[in-house]
């Protein structure tokens, strides 16, 4: 099932920490602080625990949203930034 993990965490080696995470677990970064991808229930449930032993006490919101395809379908974004090869994207 496609989840976007988003999350809020101010102290910059924590986020970074979660960054890595994220992207260990084969989420494509889309935004400064979210992240999207494949997760099944297990995958999903691993990555929470180990996510949730990381930040522990410290500042920090995440939250991990499963999405089924049909919402995924109707998503909408803009994304007017210019990479070198890319055209400018508007859905």
């Amino acid at each position: 099932m496609n989840n976007f993990v988003i999350y809020d965490i101010e102290e910059d080696k924590l986020r970074t920490r979660i960054f890595e995470i994220c992207k260990d677990y084969g989420l494509k970064h889309v935004q400064y602080s979210t992240f999207f991808g494949q997760l099944n229930q297990n995958r999903r449930e691993e990555l929470f625990l180990k996510l949730k032993k990381i930040i522990g006490r410290q500042r920090a919101k995440i939250v991990i949203v499963p999405v089924c395809d049909k919402d995924i379908g109707l998503l909408k974004s803009i994304n007017t930034y210019i990479e070198a090869g890319h055209e400018l994207e508007s859905h």
